[in-house]
């Protein structure tokens, strides 16, 4: 039977400490860049995996419109000028109320409808690489937060913070004469 005394010993031969978590800055950067969202994963910030996703799933739809729109307008426009009857896509994209046929029409009306053709081409062709852009920044971003979350981890967030307002007098000096204002100091 075992006494009190042998009671309050204990076996710590076989007791790990888990160390806190500290994330490595580098390594997120680097998840990060391997797979969107992974650095925010490895940092223990899944609150921002929507935001993450949602921004790259708003990427690709604007992808995907402007380059579907961009495609119909520039095959409607060389449909239009090629001259070849047996093309007709451009007729999707005729005005309400105007013939079919182009035999019809003056030529204000056919040059009106081919810079309106094409000024929609390039307007498309132009958001759609503007959407590429913000992709890659998206990306850059999603690497930046995952750096700089990582660095500030264990960042100490103080109650602590005072800021002080005080007059004081300002000596005067070759650029000024003698003058009296208010001075803001803050303590952390």
């Amino acid at each position: 039977m075992a006494q009190e005394g042998d009671a309050a010993k204990v076996d710590t031969s076989s007791i790990t400490l888990k160390s806190k978590f500290k994330p490595d800055p580098t390594k997120a950067v680097i998840y990060s860049a391997i797979c969107p969202g992974l650095g925010q994963i490895y940092n223990r910030k899944y609150w921002k995996l929507p935001i993450v996703y949602g921004a790259y799933l708003g990427c690709a739809y604007a992808i995907a419109w402007n380059g579907n729109q961009y495609s119909g307008y520039s095959k409607a426009h060389q449909d239009f000028t090629d001259d070849n009857p047996n093309t007709d896509s451009w007729v999707n994209y005729l005005y309400y109320g105007w013939s079919k046929n182009p035999d019809d029409w003056t030529s204000s009306q056919k040059s009106q409808f081919t810079s309106a053709l094409k000024g929609k081409k390039d307007y498309y062709r132009r958001y759609r690489d503007l959407s590429y852009i913000i992709t890659v920044g998206v990306y850059a971003l999603t690497m930046i937060d995952a750096y700089v979350d990582a660095q500030l981890f264990d960042f100490d967030i103080s109650q602590d913070l005072s800021m002080r307002v005080e007059p004081v007098i300002f000596d005067k000096s070759a650029f000024n004469s003698r003058s009296v204002g208010l001075q803001c100091s803050f303590q952390f």
